[in-house]
């Protein structure tokens, strides 16, 4: 479609305006059907702006599905707007995707976190995106990968800024007491035979939230930092991403995680059958459970929220 050309054309000059005139003899239409591309994105959210004697120009703070670099075999699907990136990619293997693929949202209006929880995904502030895979693993082995996501997202955000991301179990990414990423893996099984037909790795990140709603403002945060763009971001994390769950490395992994541990050595609360319960997380298990030690003794905690004391 001709909007889809004029967006890649746009994409691909972003340091420059393109006059309807200069588009219109790039793809042999007329300045009026020009015009009507650049109406029907901006309909669909795309920010673009008309330079006066100049031309169009994708807005500063703006990103496509042309911005986005995936390896070869793994498909993009792009949305300006979905439910949830997560339950978009359940539709898709519903109709019979087989590939690995990368699902990208710039806003989600049902966005899902863990234990039944929303995840506040505004437009254009933040990265909203799911990868699936098909591991063709055991049920037990994908209990690992939301590790090894939490692993990817924090190296991802250290090699494009100065910021110290830190990790609290299981899936939430902090920078400082808040939190700026949330996690949610999710397998697609078949039971007759045990294994794991896909995997859906769904990852939040706060880039330029500034607002949020009452019930996050004192515990959520973004990615204050000259230099990171949800473009550049988004591409960090895919890229360390993808081999760290394709092909895991346990011991490297693991030892990443200890490192940025945002838990271990202190006291948590952890809810158990409706109960508040104390212990001290002293350790990661090799499949990325959480060892405490309380009065019952010492244990493992493979799912679940806990809590800790920030200062």
């Amino acid at each position: 479609m001709l909007k889809d050309e004029v967006l890649k054309e746009l994409a691909a000059h972003r340091d420059s305006s393109l006059s309807g005139q200069v588009l219109a003899a790039k793809f042999g239409v007329s300045r009026n059907a020009v015009w009507k591309a650049i109406k029907a994105l901006e309909s669909e959210g795309v920010e673009i702006e008309a330079v006066t004697n100049k031309g169009y120009r994708l807005a500063a703070n703006a990103w496509t599905a042309y911005d986005i670099e995936v390896p070869e075999g793994v498909s993009l699907f792009f949305y300006e707007s979905i439910d949830s990136t997560n339950t978009q990619a359940k539709r898709l293997l519903a109709e019979g995707l087989c590939s690995d693929a990368l699902v990208a949202a710039k806003e989600q209006t049902a966005g899902r976190g863990r234990c039944g929880r929303d995840f506040y995904s505004p437009k254009n502030t933040g990265i909203y995106f799911s990868y699936v895979f098909h591991p063709g693993q055991s049920l037990s082995d994908t209990v690992f990968v939301t590790t090894a996501a939490a692993v990817a997202v924090v190296r991802a955000i250290e090699r494009i800024s100065t910021l110290k991301p830190a990790i609290k179990w299981v899936n939430d990414i902090f920078i400082g007491n808040k939190k700026v990423c949330g996690i949610l893996s999710e397998a697609v099984s078949d039971f007759e035979s045990g294994r794991v037909e896909s995997v859906i790795i769904g990852i939040g990140i706060n880039v330029s939230t500034k607002e949020f709603p009452k019930e996050l403002a004192d515990t959520a945060t973004g990615l204050y930092e000259s230099g990171i763009t949800e473009a550049n971001l988004l591409n960090a994390v895919i890229k360390e991403l993808i081999p760290l769950v394709q092909q895991p490395c346990r011991e490297e992994i693991l030892q990443e995680y200890k490192a940025h541990s945002l838990v271990l050595e202190k006291e948590i609360t952890f809810i158990e059958n409706g109960v508040s319960k104390r212990a001290k997380a002293i350790d990661i298990d090799e499949t990325g459970g959480l060892v405490v030690m309380s009065e019952e003794g010492i244990r493992t905690l493979r799912s679940g929220e806990i809590s800790i004391r920030l200062k």
